[in-house]
């Protein structure tokens, strides 16, 4: 009885923390997710024999953020070109909307314009793509401590196998802790990265498709497509429907709704479901009751930001909790078989415990 009490108090107070340190945690985890894929890109560059050996490594570390910078900037001033241009097409957007409802008056016999008319009236579409433009100069406003962030965790990396060597006396806690780090590592930038792939293929297929259908602020709504794309389920589904119901504002007619409905559909499903799996396998092992489950309550927790991190977050609560057994069983209700022994395989030559390892034997 007295563990579980310390349990729930621990729980509690987790939560808490997570709640009220949201400004200060979110731009941390964000720079955790910088540097996974920096990191990424950083072993590419390593692929150029002569960049390893005679390039020092913070100069490769600032041309990697320079990269991230200069990418992330383009991304944002291509966002809010296409906001301002659908701002400038807002009285034209809502009188077309007005032409839908008609149409769906004369054609099912129902005064549907009567009955929203008072939402209409009060729909206001430039202050709702001015809330997002304000989203995302906020988003954009953090990225210099995201960066920061970032940063430190690099200049980290080159201590961070002697601090955990001296902090463990016995070697055997050490080669379980740094196992541990290992596959957290693994999984962790694994999925990220493979995720990364399939959102940005999904964007710049889908952009391709909004383009030639003469959508408007096709970047936009492609790059909509590629940041939902994270959100596990939901996020597909809402990707595809924002496009096609903003073409219905944009024509004022059903059928390059319906086109543009089943060809976004189209997308998300052959790159969700036949795409995805074969290129991520079952390697995270989570139950899908669980990822939904973890999809409501990060989102509850943090939002947008909640949604995006939710399925990252519970594979490193599986890794950790599959290591002790007093929260094993914890471990195998998470995931998708109850077979935790081998998953998360440590991906050994990705991990920076490794690559620190392998500089000081070397």
């Amino acid at each position: 009885m007295k563990k579980l009490a310390y349990a729930v108090i621990g729980i509690a107070g987790v939560l808490a923390l997570l709640i009220l340190g949201e400004s200060i945690l979110l731009p941390f985890v964000y720079g955790v997710v910088l540097w996974f894929l920096s990191r990424y890109f950083k072993n590419l560059l390593y692929q150029i024999p002569f960049l390893k050996k005679r390039v020092p490594n913070w100069l490769v570390n600032t041309f990697v953020f320079l990269i991230v910078l200069i990418g992330l900037s383009l991304v944002s001033g291509l966002i809010t070109t296409n906001i301002t241009a659908l701002l400038e097409n807002s009285t034209t957007y809502k009188t077309n909307l007005d032409k839908v409802l008609n149409t769906v008056n004369r054609t099912f016999q129902v005064d549907l314009y009567e009955q929203v008319s008072s939402a209409i009236d009060t729909f206001d579409y430039a202050a709702i793509l001015g809330t997002i433009a304000d989203t995302l100069s906020g988003a954009l406003g953090d990225f210099i401590m995201i960066i920061l962030y970032a940063a430190f965790i690099f200049s980290e990396e080159s201590s961070l196998s002697k601090k955990i060597k001296k902090f463990f006396d016995n070697p055997a806690q050490y080669e379980r802790t740094s196992s541990i780090l290992k596959k957290i590592n693994g999984a962790s930038s694994d999925y990220i990265r493979l995720k990364t792939y399939v959102s940005l293929l999904t964007g710049a297929v889908g952009y391709v498709f909004l383009l030639f259908m003469g959508v408007d602020a096709a970047f936009f709504w492609a790059f909509l497509m590629f940041a939902l794309n994270y959100i596990p389920t939901v996020g597909s589904l809402v990707a595809t429907l924002f496009p096609a119901i903003f073409s219905l504002v944009q024509f004022g007619e059903f059928t390059p709704f319906i086109i543009i409905l089943a060809g976004l559909g189209a997308i998300e499903w052959f790159i969700g479901n036949v795409l995805e799996p074969r290129l991520m396998g079952n390697s995270l092992n989570l139950s899908p009751l669980v990822t939904i489950l973890a999809l409501i309550i990060w989102g509850k927790i943090w939002g947008i930001t909640g949604m995006l991190l939710s399925v990252p977050i519970t594979v490193v609560m599986v890794i950790i909790f599959s290591q002790f057994e007093s929260t094993r069983g914890v471990a195998i209700l998470l995931s998708k078989d109850g077979d935790i022994d081998d998953i998360y395989d440590a991906k050994e030559d990705n991990s920076p415990i490794q690559e620190i390892s392998n500089q000081e034997t070397g």
